[in-house]
């Protein structure tokens, strides 16, 4: 299937990569000519404008943007909507605010364009891993463009299917899913988010805890020296709290158990506030996810081991470089 592909950074440059190894037509296009060249060498066709890229692909046409969410994918689709032509679709993979979904799709649906938002998790391990895609959009589109889904998707891989399920349709099962209309999509991904902001913060505060047995401020008969490092290996081999996230600490811990390169300023991108604010509008009460944020808040007025934590998970999984005073992370 052919898929027009604009942005070529952490992400989008992968998911190009992974659409050619399942022998997909890429096209693709970037500010900085240098990446897209170097995804010609791989295979993709490479172009130097938008106009070129909507002239090389067939009828049909779709086109993904993977760019920053807010006035960068909004400038991007406009200009795109100008270009194509009914019955075209416009995807837009990044962490765009659910509520501009639902605005863009009225607009584009006006002109006779589709509009199709992709939730994607899988930060730079997706090339590898597969991402896990949450879909927003009208269903009989979601299903023409289910090749490219597909493939990008992990696929169904080792693990044993849930007890007791039995959908007829397996896709969740592959990784990815149709969630309703657009905007459904993001609002899942934004949801995901604010959860993964509480998980990380779980694990930021429990290693702080663990580290600080050692404090001079204990009797010294309390006082233990933990080897972080093995706690985050035991605890990934068959303990309730494993999970990527912790695969991700204990990646870092081996590396440098003071985290040295990492300052503990920790960024929050923009889906942990949206969270809240759905909270708040749906009357949801939600302490956990909350605190989460605020603590992102608070890292940036002083900096414990914990928000050293947080940088260097978020650097593991999504190759996020935060301020930090030992140069850039290798």
């Amino acid at each position: 299937m052919q898929l027009g592909i604009i942005g070529l950074g952490r992400m989008g440059a992968n998911i190009a990569r992974r659409l050619l190894r399942g022998q997909h037509e890429v096209v693709v296009y970037n500010r900085s000519a240098e990446k897209v060249r170097a995804l010609e060498t791989e295979g993709a066709e490479g172009v130097a404008s938008i106009e070129a890229l909507v002239g090389k692909l067939a009828r049909p046409r779709a086109v993904w943007v993977m760019l920053p969410a807010g006035d960068a994918t909004g400038r991007m689709i406009a200009a795109l909507a100008g270009l194509l032509e009914p019955g075209d679709v416009i995807i837009d993979g990044g962490n765009t605010f659910y509520k501009d979904d639902i605005r863009r799709a009225g607009e584009l649906a006006g002109r006779g364009l589709h509009y199709v938002d992709v939730g994607t998790s899988g930060g730079v391990w997706g090339l590898e891993r597969g991402y896990c895609l949450m879909i927003g959009g009208d269903a009989g589109v979601v299903g023409r463009l289910d090749p490219l889904f597909g493939t990008l998707a992990p696929g169904h891989g080792d693990i044993p299917r849930t007890p007791g399920r039995s959908a007829a349709d397996d896709r969740a099962e592959r990784g990815y899913i149709h969630a309703g209309p657009a905007g459904a999509g993001h609002f899942v991904k934004m949801v995901h988010n604010g959860i993964e902001y509480g998980l990380m913060q779980a694990y930021a505060e429990g290693f702080d805890i663990l580290k600080s047995k050692a404090s001079e401020s204990l009797p010294e008969a309390e006082r233990f020296e933990l080897d972080l490092a093995d706690i985050a290996e035991v605890w990934r081999r068959g303990s309730v709290v494993s999970s990527w996230l912790l695969d991700l600490t204990a990646q870092a811990l081996a590396g440098d158990v003071g985290l040295s390169r990492f300052a503990g300023e920790v960024a929050d991108s923009g889906e942990g506030r949206w969270t809240i604010d759905a909270a708040v509008e749906q009357a949801v009460p939600v302490p956990v996810l909350a605190s989460a944020l605020f603590a992102r808040f608070r890292s940036r007025q002083e900096h414990t081991y914990g928000d050293r934590l947080l940088s260097a998970m978020r650097y593991g999984f999504g190759g996020h470089v935060e301020a930090h005073g030992g140069g850039e992370p290798a």
